[in-house]
C-alpha cells in the first residue's frame, strides 16, 4: 500500500490510497459504523453480524467505526453502551476506534479539492423556502430533488450557507453482492446533495466516502435502508478519484406494520443478559440455518460455527426481514 501527501493550502493531510498489482488481491477490510444516537437495537446487531461474519470468514479485518458528527443527535453515553453490546456478543474489532469527530481535517481537506476542480456551490435556501420540494434531512424525503435554485448564484462566504455537489444527468451502475445490478441517474433521482450542512456539520454522504478510503475499507456490509444512497457515494468516489468498495446490503428487520426497527420508531435496545440465544435467533433471521444442537452452547463457538458456514446468499434479493 503506497502514500501520497495532499496539502490543501496550509494543511497537510496523509492520505492511503490502496496500490496493488492487478492480479494481487486486496486483503478484505470491513467495517461496522454505528451512531451514537442510542443503544444498539436487534436491527442495528443484525448488520453488525453480517458484517462481522463476512469479514471473518474471508480472514479480514474488522474495523468500528463511530460516526457522531451529527452532535445535535448523539446522545451521552451511547458509545459506551454499543462497545459493551458488541463486546457481550463477542463481535471484537480489529485497531483502535476511528471516530469522525476526529477527522475533522481530512473532511475539509478533500471538500477543498472538489471546491476548486469546481464541483460543488454554496447554497443558502432555508428549510422554510424548499418545503414541499427537498428536505436538507440526509435521512428524510430521499427522493425528492433539489431543483439547483443556487448552482449558478454567487453567494459570499460569509452568508450562512450549505455545501452541495454539481451532479449530472448520467448513469451510474454497480452490482450489489446480495441485491444484484442497481442503477441511478444521478441528477434525476438525487440532484446536487449536501455534502457539508448550514450548521458547518459535514454530511453523512460525503463523509463515509472519506472515512472508508482513509480505513482502506474495501468491503462494506450494511443495511439495504443505504442501498439507494449508495450510487451518490460511489460518484463522489470517482469525483474524488478513490477506489470504490464492493457493497453488498442485507436486509433490513422490519416491525409487523413493515417500519424499519430504528431509533425513530422506538426500537428498543437489545437486550445483553443471553447473547447466545440472540445470536442463534439473529442466524436463524440471517437464513444461515444453525442446528439446534448450537442452542445454548458458548458465543465464542456459535460464532465460531457461524464464520465457518457463512453463506449470505440465501438473502439475495431480500431488502426486508419480518420478526
Amino acid at each position: 500500500m503506497g502514500a501520497e501527501l495532499v496539502e490543501v493550502q496550509s494543511l497537510a493531510i496523509q492520505l492511503k490510497p490502496q496500490q496493488s498489482h492487478p492480479d494481487v488481491q486486496l486483503a478484505y477490510i470491513g467495517r461496522f459504523a454505528p451512531s451514537p444516537t442510542g443503544p444498539l437495537h436487534l436491527g442495528s446487531l443484525l448488520t453488525a453480524l453480517a458484517s462481522f461474519l463476512h469479514a471473518r470468514s474471508r480472514q479480514g479485518k474488522w474495523l468500528l467505526r463511530i460516526d457522531n458528527l451529527d452532535t445535535p443527535r448523539n446522545k451521552e453515553g451511547s458509545i459506551t453502551d454499543i462497545l459493551n453490546t458488541l463486546d457481550a456478543f463477542g463481535l471484537h474489532w480489529d485497531d483502535s476506534v476511528y471516530y469522525q469527530s476526529q477527522h475533522i481535517e481530512n473532511y475539509e481537506g478533500f471538500l477543498y479539492k472538489l471546491e476548486q476542480n469546481q464541483l460543488t456551490y454554496r447554497c443558502n435556501c432555508s428549510r422554510k423556502s424548499l418545503t414541499g420540494m427537498v428536505s436538507d434531512d440526509d435521512h428524510e424525503n430521499k427522493h425528492n430533488i433539489y431543483p439547483g435554485i443556487c448552482r449558478n448564484k454567487s453567494i459570499t462566504p460569509d452568508t450562512p450557507h450549505a455545501i452541495r455537489l454539481k451532479t449530472e444527468p448520467c448513469s451510474l451502475s454497480f452490482h450489489d453482492e446480495l441485491q444484484g445490478l442497481i442503477s441511478h441517474n444521478l441528477g434525476k433521482q438525487h440532484g446536487d446533495f449536501i455534502l457539508k450542512r448550514k450548521d458547518g456539520i459535514i454530511a453523512y454522504q460525503f463523509a463515509v466516502v472519506v472515512d472508508d478510503y482513509l480505513q482502506g475499507v474495501n468491503h462494506v456490509v450494511r443495511g439495504c435502508d443505504l442501498l439507494e444512497e449508495t450510487p451518490k457515494q460511489i460518484y463522489l468516489q470517482q469525483k474524488l478519484a478513490l477506489p470504490t468498495p464492493a457493497y453488498l446490503h442485507v436486509p433490513v428487520i422490519v416491525d409487523q406494520h413493515g417500519y424499519k426497527l430504528s431509533k425513530q420508531t422506538l426500537a428498543t435496545a437489545v437486550d445483553t443478559k443471553s447473547p447466545n440465544k440472540t445470536l442463534f435467533d439473529l442466524l436463524v433471521l440471517l437464513k444461515q440455518n444453525p442446528p439446534d444442537e448450537l442452542i445454548g452452547t458458548k458465543v465464542n463457538e456459535l460464532l465460531g460455527w457461524a464464520i465457518g458456514n457463512w453463506q449470505p446468499n440465501g438473502l439475495a434479493l431480500c431488502r426486508a426481514i419480518n420478526l
